[in-house]
Order: C-alpha cells, then sequence, then structure tokens
C-alpha cells in the first residue's frame, strides 16, 4: 500500500521482502502492517509541490499518515482508499487527533475502483504489476495532476523526476534505502497542428507533425513547404516548449515556442529571432488531425499473466 506496507504472513519472508506492498489489497489473509516512515512520506508530498491549493489521493492509505501529513503540514485536503477496516478506523481517529478530520478523510474501497477525478496528487506505494494496471487510470487524469510513488516505479513512463533516500530504519524492499519517483500526467498532443505567424508582410503557415510517447514528443515542422524535423522536448502537465531554426531569406531564424494545450488549441507565445531584432508574438495552434499517443501496453494483461 502507500502510507503503508503491507503483505500475507502465509507468504514466505524471503518474497515478502523482496515485495512488501500492496498484496493487502486483495482483502484476504492475515495482515501485517509496517508504516512508511515519515521522512518519505515528507519528501513524497515535497517532490509533488503539495500545497492549500492541492487535493491528495492516497491508493492504499494504511495508518492515513500520507493525507494526514499533506492537510497539517501542507493545508492540503483530500482522502485515502484501504481495504484494511482495522486500519481505515486508525487513520480516521488520527485524523481527528491530529486536528485534521475535515480535511483528510478515508474510506473502504478498492483502489481500482475508485474514482480519482478530483485529485491534484496522486500517492500510491503499490508492487510494480499494480502500478502498471493502474497506469491508464492515471494517464486519463487531468494533465499536470501528479503521481508520486514509492519504491516502484511505473513501467515504461519515465519519470519527471526522482530520488533516493537514505533511509537506516528501513527493512523492507531495499534495505535502508527509498526510491521516490514524480510523474507529470502530461496532455495528448500526437497529431497535426496548424498555426501561421506573420513573417514581414505575409503570414507564414507553420504545420506541426507531434508524435507522442508518454511526456515525450518529437516531430516534424512544414515551412512554405519546407520540412524539418524537432528536437525531442517535453511536456510538463499543459506546458511545453520548443526551439525551432528555419532558414529564411538566407540567414537561419531562431522560434523559441512556448504554450499551453487547451483541449484543441495551443496557445502561447513564439520569441522569433536573437538581440536586438527579436520579436515576442503571440502563437496559436489549431488541431487538424488528432493522433495516437503511444501510452503503453495495457497493464491488465500483464497483470493476469503475474498471477
Amino acid at each position: 500500500m502507500n502510507g503503508s506496507v503491507h503483505w500475507l504472513k502465509v507468504i514466505p519472508v524471503a518474497l515478502a521482502l523482496l515485495a512488501p506492498a500492496a498484496l493487502g489489497q486483495e482483502g484476504a489473509g492475515d495482515v501485517v502492517y509496517v508504516p512508511t516512515p515519515q521522512v518519505v512520506v515528507d519528501e513524497m508530498l515535497r517532490m509533488a509541490k503539495v500545497g492549500s491549493g492541492d487535493y491528495v489521493i492516497d491508493l492504499g492509505s494504511g495508518d492515513g499518515r500520507i493525507v494526514i501529513t499533506a492537510a497539517k503540514k501542507f493545508g492540503a485536503r483530500g482522502f485515502g482508499v484501504d481495504l484494511d477496516t482495522v486500519l481505515l478506523k486508525m487513520a480516521n481517529e488520527n485524523a481527528k487527533n491530529e486536528g485534521v478530520a475535515d480535511r483528510a478523510r478515508f474510506f473502504e474501497r478498492n483502489l481500482f475502483e475508485t474514482d480519482l477525478s478530483s485529485a491534484t496528487v496522486i500517492t500510491t506505494y503499490l508492487l510494480p504489476e499494480m502500478n502498471l494496471k493502474l497506469r491508464p487510470k492515471l494517464l486519463s487524469l487531468k494533465p499536470g495532476t501528479r503521481v508520486v510513488v514509492h519504491d516502484y516505479a511505473i513501467a515504461e513512463w519515465e519519470p519527471d523526476d526522482e530520488m533516493t533516500l537514505p533511509v537506516p530504519e528501513k527493512t523492507v524492499g531495499d534495505p535502508g534505502k527509498s526510491y521516490i519517483f514524480l510523474y507529470i500526467v502530461p496532455a495528448r498532443v500526437a497529431g497535426r497542428w496548424a498555426s501561421e505567424l506573420p513573417v514581414g508582410s505575409r503570414a507564414v503557415r507553420y504545420e506541426f507533425s507531434f508524435e507522442q510517447n508518454f511526456q515525450l514528443v518529437q516531430g516534424s515542422v512544414r515551412v512554405d513547404q519546407r520540412e524539418f524535423r524537432l528536437p525531442q522536448f517535453r511536456i510538463a502537465g499543459e506546458q511545453l516548449a520548443f526551439n525551432l531554426n528555419v532558414p529564411m531569406g538566407g540567414a537561419v531564424v531562431s522560434h523559441r515556442f512556448r504554450g499551453w494545450v487547451k483541449g484543441d488549441a495551443i496557445e502561447g507565445t513564439v520569441t522569433v529571432g536573437e538581440g536586438s531584432g527579436q520579436r515576442v508574438m503571440p502563437w496559436r495552434a489549431k488541431l487538424t488531425q488528432r493522433g495516437e499517443a503511444n501510452m503503453g501496453a495495457a497493464g491488465a494483461a500483464v497483470l493476469g499473466a503475474a498471477r
């Protein structure tokens, strides 16, 4: 789980040490509870830049410490879900004792069936195959939603930030160390986009073709019937930025595009040229043909194979 680590007592100890999280979500067996060290909780929330405007959902909430910490130290609101009724009772009592019961609540729910649409931050401490099964649901959330996971990265999806944290008291997983991975749900931009920019006395059409692999984008642009390859760039939620050099009038003219994806449009600015001759202009691109973004293979089949 996330705020805690769960495994079944009937699993051999060696296996439990390698894979301590999430099996308790099955809701069967005699469950052992091991809390996530508080130093890890604090760093997860700092890495996700949790603030008073955030709504945090913890999938597998244990004693509730992640959502409680988010509420008490960072002013956020949110809830946690778990299937262990003993831990749920403990979590709600802890929230009351810490004075944040109005902003931190805990429910008996299956994490895969929980509505995550209200979240700005998701936290998890799950086994890799469970992260994989959850991945399509995470990627369908609003662009900019932050997902921060403990110890087990989400397969194929490259983290936007990561950290290795020394935790001497930690005896499960990789003893003495915790790994934290941050992901930012990217907007979907795969496809063709068209825009126009003024060049001298005329409007020049810029046609972009974006290929997307999670938050990584590459592709090409056609300018005045000439095609140029775009350097790879990252999308951070709805925000994108990339540079382009275009030969014009016997010179190479630099373009620095900055924008925000708003549905079927990208709105922002483009800085053309350098030094005293540079111009900053509004830039708006319109989607003309939706493409298929690569967001990884379906996780459910992999989970079924693992079982």
